[in-house]
């Protein structure tokens, strides 16, 4: 049975270069780091409420690793979509989806970050409901 996400990891060429601008994005150093042949080859910052991890691995040391987006979109929980989304704009990611209204409650938006990688942000009223009970 699934008890909840422990890791969601993205893939770059430059680890380091990964590290410095999710670095700026979450306002916090990574935790952990592995290197290979004397580069970064793994990172992993924890986030939010629930400590979740955030991996960013080398593709040179992944394996098989996608070449483009995948069907699936992980969403983050933000306070402000709109804010976090033109941030993320600013700060070098592309648009994936713009901030669309899903809901009563529920405001997701994508970006593509430097690295080819999705990064999805969303206001959802359930989860602060859940996080306050």
């Amino acid at each position: 049975m699934l008890r909840g996400l422990t890791t969601i990891s993205f893939f770059a060429d430059d680890v380091r270069a990964a590290s410095d601008w999710y670095a700026e994005v979450l306002g916090i150093q990574p935790y952990f780091l592995r290197e290979a042949d004397g580069v970064p080859a793994y990172i992993e910052f924890r986030i939010g409420d629930y400590q979740h991890e955030l991996g960013i691995v080398d593709r040179r040391f992944a394996g098989p690793a996608p070449e483009a987006p995948g069907g699936a979109v992980a969403y983050w929980a933000v306070d402000d979509v709109h804010a976090a989304f033109d941030r993320l704009l600013a700060l070098g990611a592309k648009v994936h989806q713009e901030p669309i209204e899903r809901g009563p409650g529920f405001v997701t938006a994508s970006v593509v970050d430097p690295f080819g990688n999705v990064l999805g942000v969303m206001f959802n009223q359930h989860y602060l409901n859940v996080l306050g009970a």
